[in-house]
């Protein structure tokens, strides 16, 4: 039998990633799967779900990423130093982290990553206690005039290659795994024009995808449909289904 995760509905959600998470290019705040994702929940556990939204662009995972000198350049925080202020501050009991995307194009070593995101996830279990679900890289198709060989003819092998570790680690430290990249199914016309962020079908995508697996995994989430069981009333008629067929002959074997 599965286990479940959660009986109790949640009550503060921290999303945790880059621009993606903070909403990229989705055209009204209300578009991006993070507020997707939440709407979905409240409605589906009976019970308001508050949203911390703690996406910030161009964020990557550590200071030890390549790109952490870039962010520290810009004054900007890494995941591993604003997740005090940022998720734990906040007292979640759902935490989402999505990382993957800055670090592949940066070319952060993938063992530095994998490092410093299981840092991450064990800090924040550690002083929660939340539920965490940890998402893989996003399906991005951009490419620049500079960019390097070991992106150039292999980024979609190195971003494969990273969400195979990410979901190893997942099951590592009994965290809840959605693959957004198999949601987005690899089809350029779910991301915006600028090929990194998805567009409004794409964070469509990724919600459904992250909604499904705590679904599958959180008893909570079906309190509406158990309600509603309970005081349907029948609407289907298949009546017309059977006109013109008359008695069927007896079965004489």
């Amino acid at each position: 039998m599965r286990l479940d995760r959660s009986n109790r509905p949640f009550h503060t959600l921290v999303t945790l990633g880059d621009s993606i998470t903070a909403g990229g290019t989705a055209t009204r705040r209300d578009l991006c799967w993070a507020s997707l994702l939440t709407n979905q929940i409240g409605a589906a556990q009976q019970a308001p779900l508050r949203l911390v939204n703690s996406g910030l662009g161009g964020d990557v995972i550590s200071p030890r990423s390549v790109g952490g000198p870039v962010s520290h350049s810009h004054g900007y925080p890494t995941a591993l130093e604003r997740c005090e202020k940022h998720v734990i501050a906040y007292h979640p009991d759902l935490v989402i982290v999505a990382y993957g995307v800055n670090d592949i194009d940066y070319g952060t070593p993938l063992h530095i990553f994998l490092d410093d995101l299981e840092t991450l996830i064990t800090t924040i279990s550690d002083r929660t206690g939340a539920l965490i679900v940890l998402l893989d890289a996003y399906f991005t198709n951009w490419t620049w005039p500079d960019m390097p060989p070991f992106l150039a003819h292999g980024r979609r092998e190195v971003a494969l290659g990273y969400n195979r570790a990410i979901e190893e680690l997942s099951w590592r430290l009994d965290c809840l795994y959605a693959s957004v990249w198999a949601a987005m199914g690899e089809a350029p016309w779910v991301v915006d024009t600028d090929g990194v962020h998805p567009n409004n079908l794409g964070h469509q995508l990724i919600a459904n995808r992250v909604f499904e697996v705590l679904a599958q995994n959180c008893s909570v989430l079906a309190r509406k449909a158990q309600a509603d069981r309970e005081t349907f009333v029948q609407w289907r008629d298949e009546s017309a289904m059977k006109e013109g067929f008359g008695p069927w002959p007896a079965d004489d074997r």
